[in-house]
């Protein structure tokens, strides 16, 4: 009988990861078919095998959420087709940030097991998360208005992608243990780097997710409602101070007021998305490569042309399950730390995706982040790993209460 609950338990998640393995089978399959390249001829088995082991095998080894993975490995697959269909170099190197993700992602599930019991981690960590954010102000330079990226030689990155984890690890811990003005002290200390940087979208996401957090561990509608109107203030500010800004803003109203200059990027993402229409226009058959960044600011307007909106409707799906089941660990964790670092990291995922998705949309502004899992980038891609992977850490330690929870009613029943 136990047998048989097992296998009707695993059955369905089964069949979504071979539907996911066809599905990029058949993918890369027709990319070797328009170009004969042989490279995705490789990539028609090697992708397959990575979902397999990564939504199957590595789960039942290391105690990851089976469903977790398989959408995460879904997500960071299309990431790889999209951008191997465009540019083979960036999709071979977007490979390479896959492989490292998931070693950083395992050691940050296994870490959140320790890490509530260990003070000495949370202080660490806050005090290298106010370095690395305060680095691109001495070792950067302005890219795009802002100056978040720091530049060692040929090898480029942003600090703030990394620090994201050490926001939601240090403001769990302390909110968890009552540390409620530590934890905004912390917080204000970032966002102030962040403006500094004139990184106002990053500064957006630590803020909502700050106040997200700060509402779970208080409960209190003022705090929510004061946090509210202070980002409202902090918008106003950043619209008067920094042209950027300014100028980010009148695009977002009218990009047909500058089609071929400043607006030239919204106005090609937006006839990319119309030309899609439903069911797009074919994998390899696009033209949404003349948007100066769909490899990262746009990754969304690319899944409209060339699988259409109905697929897209499916991507943002995903992320909804992944918010969605974030949501159920913190309502099933059995500390107060558990529960904040899951409900963070599943608003952080939610948060991240509705402004760069906004954006692409014409529904808000568009921001310098990055869309998860998906847009080309190793920060981005270790960043968004590492936080799923922080998610399914307290998804292992809920599944061992529940078994701990068993064993222990499996003794008070022999024992009658």
């Amino acid at each position: 009988m136990t047998v048989a609950r097992t296998k009707q338990k695993r059955g369905p998640m089964d069949g979504l990861t071979r539907l996911a393995m066809l599905f990029y089978f058949l993918a890369f399959l027709m990319l070797f078919f328009k170009s004969w390249d042989f490279v995705a001829l490789a990539l028609c088995a090697a992708v397959p095998a990575v979902i397999l082991a990564g939504s199957s095998f590595l789960p039942r080894r290391l105690g990851l959420d089976r469903s977790l993975m398989l959408l995460l490995h879904f997500l960071c697959a299309l990431s790889v087709l999209l951008l191997y269909r465009f540019d083979p170099e960036r999709g071979l190197r977007q490979c390479l940030h896959y492989a490292i993700g998931m070693g950083t992602l395992t050691v940050c599930a296994l870490a959140v097991r320790r890490f509530e019991r260990r003070p000495v981690y949370a202080a660490l960590l806050a005090a290298l998360g106010l370095l690395f954010l305060a680095a691109p102000l001495v070792l950067g330079r302005e890219v795009n208005g802002a100056r978040n990226w720091v530049f060692i030689g040929s090898v480029s990155f942003q600090p703030s992608e990394a620090v994201k984890l050490c926001l939601l690890l240090v403001l769990a811990y302390l909110l968890s243990t009552r540390h409620r003005i530590l934890a905004g002290v912390y917080a204000v200390l970032c966002l102030l780097l962040l403006m500094l940087q004139k990184d106002l979208g990053t500064a957006f996401l630590y803020y909502a997710v700050t106040l997200a957090m700060l509402y779970l561990s208080t409960g209190s509608m003022l705090l929510v409602g004061a946090g509210a109107a202070g980002a409202a203030a902090a918008g106003v500010f950043g619209y008067t101070q920094f042209a950027h800004v300014r100028r980010r803003v009148a695009i977002w109203i009218d990009p047909w007021a500058d089609p071929s200059g400043d607006g030239y990027q919204i106005v090609q993402g937006l006839i990319a998305m119309a030309n899609g229409g439903a069911w797009g226009v074919g994998l390899g058959l696009g033209n949404a490569s003349v948007i100066p960044y769909y490899h990262n600011d746009f990754i969304f307007s690319v899944i409209l042309n060339e699988m259409g909106a109905v697929f897209g409707l499916i991507v943002l799906g995903m992320y909804l399950c992944i918010v969605v089941r974030g949501l159920m660990l913190a309502r099933r964790a059995r500390s107060a730390f558990d529960t904040l670092l899951a409900a963070g990291s599943a608003c952080l995922i939610c948060l991240q995706t509705f402004v760069i998705v906004g954006g692409n949309i014409k529904l808000i502004p568009l921001t310098g982040v990055t869309l998860p899992f998906i847009s080309y980038g190793g920060t981005s891609m270790l960043s968004s790993m590492s936080v799923l992977g922080m998610m399914a850490g307290v998804a292992s330690r809920v599944d061992d209460s529940l078994g701990e929870d068993r064993r222990i009613a499996g003794m008070r029943e022999e024992s009658r």
